[in-house]
């Protein structure tokens, strides 16, 4: 963060992502992991790259996320997807704002989602597909990549960051990275 920046100063104390976080504009995480909540209204909690505090969602953005990624959370990992502040959601006759899903990675196109609007009426809710990083790119760079992290030049966090600084990976993707980490092999990959 740079020191002229305010940002760390107006973070609300919670113990979950809010719509006040994405106030200066929408930011773009990677689903890290996810555990079932006791809460009934927020029953989920997805843990996302660069936050202490999990992203709750809505019960429609959960129809979000089922309908692009299925209904088990599982395999939501490793996916990233846009959030930002929609200063429209009301919540008992109240424009409160609420934070909505704008992109999601690892969909094959836009899609729209009907979501219930007001009690009784559905509207379609738009998610565009989010520009991952380059397929061709990570093709040919994978062999360097997977060498440094075997020599133990580099570690697969630092170079998942390094390219996630131009565009979000893909699950896929990640798992090419990790696969022989876990698997103690690297010529499984291959």
């Amino acid at each position: 963060m740079s020191e002229d920046s305010i940002r760390d100063t107006i973070i609300p104390k919670s113990d979950q992502l809010n719509a006040d976080d994405l106030i200066a504009g929408p930011q773009t995480f990677t689903i890290t992991s996810w555990k079932r909540a006791s809460d009934e209204k927020q029953p989920v909690d997805l843990h996302v790259s660069g936050r202490k505090v999990p992203y709750k969602p809505c019960k429609s953005m959960r129809r979000v996320l089922f309908a692009a990624y299925g209904e088990f959370p599982r395999d939501w990992v490793g996916k990233s997807l846009t959030l930002f502040c929609d200063p429209e959601v009301v919540f008992g006759g109240l424009k409160v704002g609420g934070i909505r899903i704008s992109h999601l990675s690892d969909i094959e196109a836009d899609m729209n989602v009907l979501i219930t609007a007001t009690k009784g009426k559905r509207a379609p809710f738009l998610v565009r597909r989010l520009a991952t990083y380059d397929a061709a790119r990570f093709t040919a760079d994978l062999p360097k990549m997977l060498a440094a992290i075997a020599s133990g030049k580099s570690t697969v966090e630092a170079i998942v960051a390094h390219c996630e600084k131009s565009a979000p990976l893909t699950a896929s993707q990640r798992a090419m990275l990790t696969a022989p980490a876990e698997s103690g092999n690297e010529d499984e990959v291959f």
